[in-house]
C-alpha cells in the first residue's frame, strides 16, 4: 500500500522564516565569536603547514574547479577508467587535457601530459581531417597511460582502499599516527539500475561487515568500532515513493540482515542520506528496522542515519528520529552533514514548478540550520549519540563549545582525503574522537564519488576551498554564519523564467497532500461524452470562423494575451481536475499527466507574450521624408489537427498560437481523446475567447478532418501526427484552387541515442529507460533505435535490460505504475505486428508479454538488437526499442541516422566535449540532448521540432513558431506629401 501519512512538515518553505526559527533556537547556546578565536589557530597552522600536494586543500588551491585545469581533472577523474577502447582514450585525454593549460602547474608531470595532449589532439579529435600515424599513435597512447597513471594516484587519495582488506590496512596505519580514529566504511558504487546490482551491492556489505566485525571488540560500544555506511538505493533497483509497498516488502529484510550482523559486533551502521523525495520513504524503512531493533537486540546502539542539515525540516528529522528512539527505547547514532545532493534538488524544485525550494539557498543559512541541528542533537542524549561530519574549523570549535557546555559525548567525522590539516590540528586533544568516512571500491568505480566530493569542496564558497586561498583573511573565513538574508539567493521556482512569465505549478507526488489532491479529483472524475460533428458541418463552421476574425484579428494583442494569461491561471488552478482526466481518458500515468497540464500552462503564457513581441509595429530604416514600418496580423482561420498522445499539450499550443496571433480556430481533436479538448475549449472560452473565434469539431480524421482541410477559405492548417497523416494534408492542401495555403507539421522519427565508451552506464541506462519506455513509448520525441559503442555494448544492454524488467506495466491510475496501456486495440495490434516480425529478424532481448495481462492494450517494455541502423526502417510508436552495436568513427553513425531520412531528436552520451558538439553539428536533426533524456522538452527552453520527414518547422514553443501564423504587411507613408520635409528642416 502506498503512504497515506507524511511524518515531517511540507518540504518547500520559506527560507528566511525557516531560518529565523534556527537563530531563535540558537539564542543563548553558542558564542560565535568564542568559537572562532579556538578556530583561528587551527588554520594558521594548516596555512604554514599545508597538506601533501594530494590532499583536496591542496588540489583545490592548484587547480580551482572553476578553472579549466581543474575541470578537466575533474573529466578525467570520473570517465577515463572506465574506457576500455585506446582509441576513445585517446580522444578523451586530447579533449580534456587539450583544453587546459598546466604549464604553470606544480606538477611539471601534468605540464608535459598537457602540451603532449595538445599537440597531438588535431590528429584525434572527432574533426581529424585524416587518420593519424603509427608513431603518432604511440605516442597517444604513452601519454594515455601517463593520464592514468595521474587519475589512479588521484584516486588513491580519496579511496582508502580496493578492497575492504586493503582499506582495514590502510585504517589501522592511520591509526598509528592518530590513535583517536574510528573508520566508516563505506563500499563506493551507484545506486542499483537492476536486482543484479542490488544482490551484488548486498553481498559486498555483508563481506564488508563480516571483515569489520573481525578486527572489533562485541563488548565496546559502537562508537568505539568501526562500523559501515550503506546506500538504500544501492540494495533496490526501485527505491522511490511510488513503490512504496514493494521497497518495504524486499529491502526492508535486505537491511534486517545486514543490521543483525552489524548488532552481532557491535558496530555502527549508517544509513546515508538519499535526496528530499526519498526522505518519508527512508523514515519508513528506518522506523521498520527500529521495530526490528527493539524486538530483537534492544542493547545495541549502533543502527544510524545521516541528517542533512541543507534540508528546510533538518531540525524537525532530529525531533522525529529522536521520538522514535523513545518510543521504541533503543538509541541510535546519528550523522550530520551538510548535504551532498544541493544542486539537484535544485533543479528538481525548478523543473517541477514548486512552491519553493527544499534546501536552503544560502551557504551560511545551512551554516546556521547545521548548528541548530547539532544543539538539537546534543539536546537529546537519551536517544541520540551525535557525529558531526564537518570541515569547517569555525563549526568544528562551536561543536566543541556546545558539547563541552552539555557535557554530551560524541563524535567528529570527516571525509578521507580531506580536511586532513585541519583534524591534524583538532586531535591534537586527546579527548576529541573522530571518525574518517572511508570510501572503499575500484577506482574505476569511484568517479560519481569523488567529483561530487570535489564539486561540493571545490566551490568558492566552501570552507576547504577557501582555506587553501591565503587570499581570504581569517576574519572573511570565519566570519560568524549567524546572519539572515531576507531573500533567497535564486529565484523562486515559479519565477525561473524572469518577470515577464510564470513557471507553470507543478506537484510533487512524493508529498502526500499533493498526492490526495490529485486522487481525489480522479474519484470524482467522469469522462464526459462528446458530440460529434459530421463533414458536412466542416463548410458552416469555416464561414463562421472567417466571420469572426474580423474582430478577433482587430482585437488588441495586448488584450488577447491577457485572455491567454487569465486561460493559463485557470488551467493552472485547475490542475488537478485535467490530471484526472487525462489518467482516466488518455491512460496517461500521473507524473506524465502532471507534466502535461504545466506544458499547456507554458504555451498559453509562453505565446501571449510571444504574440506581444512579434506583432509590435517594427519602425524600418530609411530615406528622409517617409515612415516604414512592418506589422503582422493574423492570417485568417486556422485548422489545428491535434493529437491523442499530447491531447491537451498539443491541442492547447496549436489553439493558443493561432489565438495570440488574431487568427480564428476550428480545432479537431483526435477521436480517442475529445474530452479534454472539450474542456480545454471550455476553459478557455470562459477566460473570454469568442465562441465563433474557437469552435471545436469532434470525428473522424478521414472524413471531419479532412472536410475542413479541403474546405474553402482555410487560411492554415497546423498537424501534428504520423508523416503519412502530414503527406495526406499537404497533398490536398495543394489540390485546392484559391490562395496557397500554410502548412505546419510536426510528425515522428526514428530518434536515435549514440553512446559511446566514455558514457556512464548507469546515467545511460536512466536516459534510456525514460526516453523508450516513458509513457509507453508514445511520445514523438521518444527513443527508437539506440547505438552503442562495441566496447561497452553487453555491460550496457545488460543494465538496460535489468531496468526495464524492473519497470511496472499496469493501470496507470495506481501510482506505481510506469507504463500505461497504449491509446487503443489498433495501437495495441500494430505494435504486436512489428514486434512479431522483429521476434523472426533481430535478437530479441526482453521476454514476450505474459498473455495475461491486468488491463486491456497493454505492452511491456520490448528490445531488439538488429544488424545495422539501416535495418530500421518504420517508426514503432510504443515501447519498443532497436538496438545496434557500432565501432569506428562515430561520425559514420551520424551519417547513417541521417540517411534514414527523419530529424526530430537525438541523443548523445559522451564525456568528450568536442564530439558532442561535432556530432550534434553534424546531425540533420532538431532536438540535439547530450548527457541527459530525449523526452520532455520544454516551452521556451528546448524549442521542438524536426525536420525532413519529421516536420516543416518553425518549433513550437520557440520564437520563430508564431511567425508562420501571421501575414506581414509593410506601410509605407510619405511624410513630405503635404508641401516639405518638416523635420529635416527642424534639423
Amino acid at each position: 500500500m502506498p503512504r497515506t501519512t507524511d511524518r515531517l512538515p511540507f518540504p518547500y518553505r520559506p527560507e528566511a522564516e525557516t531560518v529565523a526559527q534556527r537563530l531563535a533556537a540558537l539564542q543563548g547556546a553558542l558564542d560565535w565569536a568564542a568559537a572562532a578565536q579556538v578556530a583561528a589557530p587551527w588554520v594558521r597552522a594548516v596555512r604554514e603547514n599545508p597538506p601533501p600536494f594530494w590532499a583536496m586543500e591542496s588540489l583545490l588551491k592548484e587547480y580551482p574547479i572553476s578553472s579549466a585545469e581543474g575541470l578537466a581533472l575533474m573529466r578525467l577523474a570520473e570517465a577515463l577508467l572506465r574506457v576500455p577502447d585506446a582509441e576513445t582514450a585517446i580522444a578523451l585525454t586530447a579533449d580534456q587535457l587539450g583544453r587546459a593549460d598546466f604549464d604553470g602547474a606544480a606538477d611539471s608531470t601534468l605540464a608535459r601530459l598537457s602540451s603532449t595532449a595538445i599537440a597531438m589532439s588535431k590528429h584525434f579529435l572527432p574533426d581529424a581531417g585524416h587518420e593519424p600515424g603509427l608513431m603518432a599513435k604511440l605516442g597517444a597512447r604513452t601519454v594515455v597511460a601517463a593520464t592514468l597513471r595521474a587519475v589512479q594516484l588521484l584516486g588513491r587519495q580519496f579511496v582508502l582502499g580496493q578492497t575492504i582488506g586493503e582499506g582495514m590496512k590502510e585504517a589501522t596505519a592511520a591509526r598509528k599516527k592518530q590513535p583517536n580514529l574510528q573508520f566508516s566504511y563505506d563500499m563506493l558504487g551507484e545506486g542499483a539500475r537492476t536486482e543484479d546490482d542490488a544482490l551484488r551491492y548486498q553481498a559486498s556489505y555483508e563481506n564488508a561487515i563480516a571483515a569489520i566485525a573481525q578486527g572489533a571488540d562485541p563488548a565496546r560500544h559502537p562508537a568505539k568500532n568501526d562500523g559501515i555506511s550503506i546506500k538504500l538505493s544501492a540494495l533496490h533497483p526501485r527505491y522511490e515513493d511510488a513503490q512504496h509497498e514493494r521497497v518495504m516488502n524486499e529491502l526492508v529484510p535486505r537491511v534486517w540482515t545486514l543490521c543483525r550482523a552489524a548488532a552481532t559486533a557491535n558496530l555502527n551502521l549508517t544509513i546515508d542520506a538519499e535526496e528530499v523525495d526519498r526522505l518519508e520513504l527512508s523514515l519508513d524503512v528506518f522506523d521498520a528496522l527500529a521495530a526490528l531493533v527493539a524486538e530483537h537486540c534492544p542493547r545495541w546502539e549502533g543502527l544510524g542515519l545521516a541528517m542533512q542539515a541543507y534540508q528546510t525540516r533538518a531540525v524537525e528529522l532530529i525531533a522525529h528520529i529522536a521520538a522514535l528512539a523513545r518510543q521504541y527505547k533503543i538509541k541510535f547514532m546519528c550523522r550530520l552533514v551538510k548535504g551532498a545532493y544541493w544542486d539537484a534538488e535544485i533543479k528538481r524544485a525548478q523543473e517541477q514548478g514548486l512552491p519553493a525550494y527544499p534546501v536552503f539557498t544560502h551557504k551560511h543559512h545551512t551554516d546556521v540550520s547545521y548548528l541548530a541541528c547539532a544543539k538539537a542533537l546534543l539536546d537529546a542524549p537519551d536517544a541520540i549519540f551525535p557525529q558531526f561530519a564537518t570541515h569547517n574549523a569555525g563549526t568544528i570549535a562551536a561543536i566543541l563549545q556546545m558539547g563541552s557546555r552539555q557535557a554530551v559525548p560524541f563524535e567528529l567525522q570527516r571525509l578521507h582525503g580531506m580536511g586532513e590539516g585541519i583534524y591534524r590540528e583538532v586531535l591534537k586533544n586527546p579527548l576529541v574522537s573522530c571518525r574518517v568516512y572511508a570510501p572503499v571500491g575500484a577506482h574505476r568505480d569511484l568517479l560519481a564519488y569523488l567529483v561530487r566530493r570535489l564539486l561540493e569542496n571545490g566551490a568558492n564558497s566552501s570552507f576547504v576551498h577557501q582555506l587553501a586561498d591565503e587570499s581570504v583573511g581569517m576574519d572573511e573565513l570565519l566570519i560568524s554564519p549567524l546572519r539572515l538574508e531576507p531573500m533567497a539567493s535564486l529565484p523562486m521556482p515559479m519565477d525561473l523564467y524572469g518577470a515577464g512569465r510564470a513557471n507553470s505549478s507543478g506537484r510533487d507526488l512524493c508529498v502526500i497532500a499533493q498526492r490526495d489532491e490529485l486522487l481525489a479529483a480522479h474519484a470524482a472524475c467522469v469522462v464526459p461524452l462528446v458530440a460529434e460533428a459530421k463533414a458536412a458541418d466542416a463548410a458552416e463552421a469555416v464561414a463562421r470562423a472567417d466571420s469572426a476574425f474580423g474582430a478577433w484579428n482587430h482585437t488588441p494583442v495586448e488584450q488577447r494575451a491577457a485572455v491567454l494569461r487569465f486561460a493559463a491561471a485557470a488551467l493552472d488552478d485547475a490542475l488537478p481536475r485535467f490530471c484526472a482526466l487525462l489518467v482516466k481518458e488518455a491512460h496517461k500515468t500521473w507524473g506524465d499527466a502532471v507534466s502535461e497540464v504545466r506544458e499547456a500552462v507554458d504555451f498559453l503564457r509562453y505565446y501571449a507574450n510571444e504574440a506581444e513581441r512579434v506583432q509590435a509595429p517594427q519602425t524600418l530604416p530609411g530615406p528622409t521624408g517617409e515612415s516604414n514600418t512592418l506589422r503582422l496580423e493574423g492570417r485568417g482561420a486556422w485548422v489545428c489537427i491535434s493529437p491523442w498522445n499530447f491531447p491537451l499539450a498539443i491541442f492547447m499550443g496549436q489553439v493558443a498560437a493561432a489565438l495570440a496571433t488574431g487568427n480564428t480556430v476550428l480545432a479537431k481533436p483526435a477521436e480517442q481523446t475529445p474530452a479534454v479538448a472539450l474542456e480545454g475549449v471550455k476553459l478557455l472560452h470562459t477566460a473570454g475567447i469568442p465562441a465563433d473565434a474557437l469552435q471545436l469539431l469532434h470525428g473522424p480524421g478521414e472524413t471531419v478532418g479532412a472536410a475542413l482541410v479541403a474546405a474553402p477559405g482555410v487560411a492554415g492548417v497546423v498537424f501534428t501526427g504520423s508523416t503519412q497523416v502530414a503527406k495526406i494534408i499537404q497533398r490536398a492542401l495543394a489540390a485546392k484552387d484559391g490562395p496557397i495555403v500554410p502548412l505546419i507539421a510536426e510528425t515522428g522519427g526514428i530518434n536515435a541515442m549514440l553512446v559511446d565508451s566514455t558514457a556512464l552506464p548507469e546515467q545511460v541506462a536512466d536516459a534510456v529507460v525514460q526516453s523508450a519506455f516513458r509513457s509507453a513509448g508514445q511520445r514523438c520525441s521518444a527513443l527508437r533505435l539506440l547505438c552503442v559503442h562495441e566496447a561497452i555494448a553487453d555491460g550496457v544492454i545488460e543494465m538496460i535490460q535489468g531496468a526495464a524488467k524492473e519497470l511496472v506495466a499496469g493501470d496507470p491510475s495506481q501510482l506505481s505504475t510506469d507504463l500505461g496501456p497504449v491509446i487503443d486495440a489498433e495501437a495495441f495490434d500494430n505494435i504486436q505486428r512489428h514486434v512479431a516480425r522483429l521476434r523472426g529478424s533481430a535478437k530479441a532481448l526482453l521476454p514476450e508479454a505474459e498473455a495475461q495481462k491486468p488491463m486491456p492494450n497493454l505492452v511491456p517494455p520490448q528490445m531488439f538488437e538488429v544488424g545495422a541502423i539501416s535495418d530500421v526502417t518504420q517508426e514503432i510508436f510504443g515501447p519498443v526499442l532497436q538496438v545496434v552495436r557500432w565501432g569506428g568513427d562515430p561520425m559514420d553513425v551520424i551519417r547513417q541516422i541521417n540517411a534514414l531520412g527523419y530529424g526530430l531528436t537525438l541523443g548523445i552520451q559522451t564525456r568528450i566535449d568536442s564530439r558532442a558538439q561535432a556530432l550534434a553539428t553534424a546531425a540533420r536533426v532538431g532536438n540535439v540532448y547530450v548527457n541527459r533524456n530525449m523526452i520532455g522538452a520544454v516551452v521556451g527552453v528546448q524549442p521542438f521540432g524536426g525536420e525532413g520527414l519529421s516536420g516543416t518547422g518553425p518549433k513550437a514553443g520557440g520564437p520563430n513558431y508564431l511567425l508562420r501564423f501571421c501575414a506581414e504587411q509593410t506601410l509605407t507613408i510619405n511624410t513630405t506629401a503635404a508641401g516639405g520635409n518638416v523635420a529635416l528642416f527642424a534639423g
